[in-house]
């Protein structure tokens, strides 16, 4: 008789824990952390299609810079769905695109951009030079010609506070294009 109690003492509190665990998760991936899944090429070849990332809330990211990546849900854009993009300029700034150069430039200076792909041909329809508004930021995929952005004008410069996190750690590569297998050692800080 002692020992069913014994084990039942056991089993509340292995109950108990699990409970404590999972409501600890819940707790920490609705307010502080988000895993997102990129989902097509538009940030090759930073970023591959079914790479997992780890994001920070907004409320928690700070202020944006340009560089970082976000991920943005804007409802009538892209059905809704969350977008994976990079802060290229942030509130006050110029943006302007000289298509025929395929070079982006911000505040009248030329992004060094060893992150893309290659360079920004495709006009997408937004009239440039481009003065970022107020609590807004301007984006760009890194493959700048197989990306809706900023570019578009039904996403243009993005308010912040439909930026839903700042993506801080790829967790788990999807496969990459070329090799059709994962690349562990890509895992790590954006």
């Amino acid at each position: 008789m002692e020992r069913e109690k014994q084990d039942a003492r056991e089993w509340y509190d292995l109950l108990g824990t699990f409970v404590c665990v999972t409501v600890a998760a819940v707790l920490v991936f609705t307010f502080l952390l988000r895993i997102e899944r990129v989902d097509g090429p538009s940030m090759r070849e930073t970023l591959q299609d079914g790479d997992v990332l780890l994001a920070v809330n907004r409320s928690l990211a700070g202020n944006l810079r340009a560089g970082d990546i976000v991920i943005v849900r804007k409802e009538h854009f892209e059905d809704g769905k969350p977008i994976v993009k990079r802060v290229i300029a942030t509130q006050g700034q110029t943006v302007d695109i000289d298509f025929g150069e395929g070079t982006v430039y911000v505040d009248g200076t030329a992004l060094e951009e060893d992150y893309t792909r290659e360079p920004t041909w495709l006009d997408e329809g937004l009239v440039f030079p481009v003065t970022v508004p107020e609590n807004c930021v301007f984006l760009l995929g890194d493959n700048r010609n197989n990306s809706k952005d900023s570019r578009y004008p039904d996403l243009g410069p993005v308010d912040v506070r439909s930026i839903i996190g700042k993506a801080v750690i790829l967790a788990f590569p999807g496969k990459t294009e070329q090799t059709q297998r994962r690349e562990l050692a890509r895992i790590g800080l954006l």
